[in-house]
């Protein structure tokens, strides 16, 4: 696996897109598993007190830079990453590859009309054989385990979990030993929302200046203001402590 540095109590993979794809098809053929996961400002800020999410987060496979704050922070305290891998673009590529290889894939999360849409879209774009199953995100802790043996007896290489953080990572950390024939699993947030039309992504120019958290919080102000200024005021003073922390 390539060098890790450690950042805010997270263990981060220094990968570029092509090196985390490139791991994906490695498993994959050797028919391993790998459990990848992101992190973005909030979720590192979430983790310093969050105990199962943290557990979560660094017993994974492969931890990428998800968001572009992130990598900023990490040549700010001198343990630059390569660059930002963000999980929706991941999917994407992932997707693509599946069809390209004749791999299955399963999309767990979001609603059942944003789910289906998607699953439509992807036959549709694809073929229906990329297709290994998929269910909606909202189920009871009692339904978990019928769920996993789903996914299992589905033949899926890969499995995508759009469900919201923390609950998609803990989910993943619970039953990874029960998914250990799924090849690849990752949490993937709203990117079933964007796929499939409900949300818009940031323009490119945004993304890449990092300012794709400012995008979603002018389209849900009400539900987002909290998740976005206050996380991120808070990041930058962990990053700020940290660096004032290693200068002594």
């Amino acid at each position: 696996m390539s060098p890790k540095i450690s950042l805010l109590k997270t263990n981060i993979h220094n990968l570029s897109m092509q090196d985390t794809l490139a791991l994906v098809v490695q498993a994959i053929e050797e028919n391993k598993q790998l459990h990848h996961t992101v992190v973005n400002a909030g979720k590192l800020v979430t983790l310093q007190k969050d105990d199962e999410l943290r557990e979560s987060v660094n017993s994974a496979d492969i931890i990428n830079a998800d968001g572009q704050a992130v990598v900023w922070a990490s040549k700010f305290l001198g343990v630059p990453l390569k660059e930002r891998v963000a999980g929706i673009d991941l999917m994407a590529s992932l997707v693509e590859l599946a069809y390209k290889k004749n791999y299955k894939i399963y999309l767990l999360g979001a609603k059942e009309e944003i789910v289906s849409k998607l699953v439509n879209i992807y036959k549709e774009k694809y073929n229906p054989s990329i297709i290994a199953g998929y269910r909606n995100g909202y189920f009871s802790e009692e339904k978990e385990c019928d769920i996993v043996n789903d996914i299992v007896n589905s033949g899926a290489h890969m499995l995508f979990v759009a469900i919201t953080s923390p609950k998609k990572e803990n989910f993943l950390h619970k039953h990874k030993a029960a998914l250990s024939n799924v090849n690849f699993i990752m949490g993937v947030g709203g990117s079933f929302d964007v796929f499939a039309g409900k949300t818009k992504r940031a323009p490119l120019w945004m993304q890449k200046i990092g300012m794709e958290w400012f995008y979603r919080f002018l389209q849900e102000p009400k539900r987002m203001w909290k998740r976005y200024l206050v996380g991120n005021t808070k990041f930058l003073f962990l990053v700020l402590k940290e660096k004032f922390k290693n200068k002594n």
